[in-house]
């Protein structure tokens, strides 16, 4: 299991590096990286586990927040509905994502953006597009296609960022220009 000493920190170069392309079939190692990855980020969600575990909670994580230089982030984001008793979540594993293409509405998010590499709270907005369609591949080296909007459209460019050698921190302003806030 990945524990937050795992977790490289923002003051890491590592962290600044561009990911390589990743080559298929993965290795054990990847696939085993990539489960322990979907496990930090389920249990960091449910705050008896994050607590018991002593894990910040997180939606996405890439692979080079694990000082490993490949290209392929998780996303864990949860679905819950309000009359739902049970947390529930979608797993999203995006190897050697690109996105192509995304909205003209540019969206942040309202508490701001965090992020398990940057352990202390930043204030301001990060700019991201509303709605964005990546590519990419699965676990198993088939291609996929993936829309997604809002909340998850954020995740996903916040890891292709981490993929680039970006931080959050690098994008933000203290100012929304105008643009919608969720």
């Amino acid at each position: 299991m990945i524990k937050m000493k795992d977790i490289l920190d923002e003051k890491d170069k590592r962290l600044r590096n561009i990911s390589k392309e990743v080559t298929f079939p993965l290795s054990q190692k990847d696939k085993d990286t990539i489960n322990d990855m979907i496990e930090y980020l389920h249990d960091s969600q449910i705050e008896e586990l994050s607590e018991k575990y002593n894990l910040r909670p997180g939606m996405g994580m890439a692979a080079i927040q694990l000082g490993i230089n490949k290209r392929y982030f998780v996303v864990v984001h949860e679905v819950t509905k309000e009359d739902d008793e049970e947390q529930k979540f979608d797993t999203y594993v995006i190897i050697n994502p690109v996105m192509i293409s995304h909205s003209e509405e540019e969206i942040a998010a309202d508490a701001g953006e965090g992020c398990l590499s940057v352990n202390r709270d930043v204030e301001g907005y990060v700019k991201r597009y509303a709605r964005v369609k990546f590519e990419g591949y699965d676990i198993d080296g088939n291609k996929i296609s993936i829309r997604a909007r809002e909340e998850l459209a954020i995740a996903f460019q916040h890891e292709l960022d981490h993929l680039n050698g970006i931080l959050f921190i690098d994008k933000i302003t203290n100012n929304n220009d105008g643009i919608r806030t969720i």
